[in-house]
């Protein structure tokens, strides 16, 4: 069964990079020997469908294009798959392997792992890990929502994507239309930044107020992905962390030790609570309050009346 499988996704991963326009189902299912003894139609596109995530895991890139009379077809480009030889000294393999534990908790832990064999194959270097035996702290980064590991793959396949999204101030979710640019952490919390189709901009997304299932749907992005720099910018002015104002709040002394760390000033009022001013960018709302009823806000207004609307929402759920 193994050598079955592997000599079929062999079959298909040779027709997608052998075209030069995009194949569909039926003309791949008439190209692969497998399918045509499939038994049914719904078993040969549960075959293929695994086939396709199976080989896009193993790294072949593979595109999805709808034609004008509205059918999909597949085609691997071979400029899309050819990597320049890679070469990495101890210090750079050292860094790829450090990186690669940040994920053993995620749903790219298979991959990481998957490519750091690949890479050590083809001859990168063993170098010692000098995080393995001496160090107390482990590179990690937590993945908890339901909603990462569709979205990884969207922005990878560059799919478009649909989901109740329900924001800060709302108690109610809502649809959204997006097409998914990338996933970036900040402060433990993770974000999809991408364009909204509906509201025709771009738009950032706390992947934790993202309710039930996200779905894919076909077709291209309508818009140009911008380069990485730039999102990554996009993703941190969202999530406060491009600073254009100072905002002046208490804190009750003895909490709130990551606000403190960025605080400019922080006065002792001598009577149990502190006064902080803090550098006040787009999200800070949002990052109060997760300190509940140890913050209050003094200014700015807007800030103020921000968080009250948030808790307001928090305590409507």
């Amino acid at each position: 069964m193994a050598i079955a499988k592997a000599e079929r996704l062999m079959n298909l991963a040779l027709c997608l990079l052998g075209t030069r326009r995009p194949l569909s189902k039926r003309e791949l299912r008439g190209s692969i020997e497998a399918y045509l003894e499939a038994g049914s139609d719904d078993s040969f596109n549960r075959m293929f469908e695994r086939d396709k995530d199976d080989l896009r895991e193993l790294g072949l890139v593979i595109e999805t294009v709808e034609n004008l009379d509205g059918e999909t077809g597949y085609l691997a480009r071979r400029d899309s798959n050819r990597l320049p030889p890679i070469t990495l000294d101890a210090e750079e393999a050292a860094a790829l392997g450090l990186a690669a534990k940040v994920w053993q908790q995620a749903r790219l832990a298979g991959a990481a792992s998957g490519a750091l064999q690949k890479l050590r194959a083809a001859g990168m270097p063993e170098a010692e890990d000098a995080y393995e035996v001496h160090s107390a702290l482990e590179p990690r980064i937590p993945v908890h929502e339901a909603a990462f590991e569709p979205l990884m793959l969207a922005c990878r396949d560059r799919r478009p994507v649909t989901f109740d999204y329900r924001k800060a101030n709302s108690a109610r979710a809502e649809q959204r239309q997006v097409e998914p640019w990338t996933l970036e952490c900040w402060r433990g919390h993770w974000y999809l930044a991408g364009w909204d189709r509906e509201r025709g901009a771009e738009r950032v997304f706390r992947l934790s107020r993202i309710t039930g299932k996200v779905r894919s749907r076909a077709g291209a992005f309508s818009t140009e992905v911008p380069d990485v720099v730039t999102v990554r910018e996009t993703v941190e002015s969202w999530a406060g962390e491009t600073a254009t104002r100072t905002a002046r709040i208490r804190l009750r002394a003895g909490a709130g030790y990551p606000l403190r760390s960025r605080a400019t000033a922080v006065r002792d009022r001598g009577d149990g609570w502190d006064e902080l001013e803090i550098p006040y960018g787009h999200g800070l709302d949002a990052w109060l309050v997760e300190f509940g009823p140890d913050v209050v806000v003094e200014e700015p207004a807007d800030l103020r009346a921000d968080v009250v609307d948030r808790l307001r929402a928090v305590a409507k759920d």
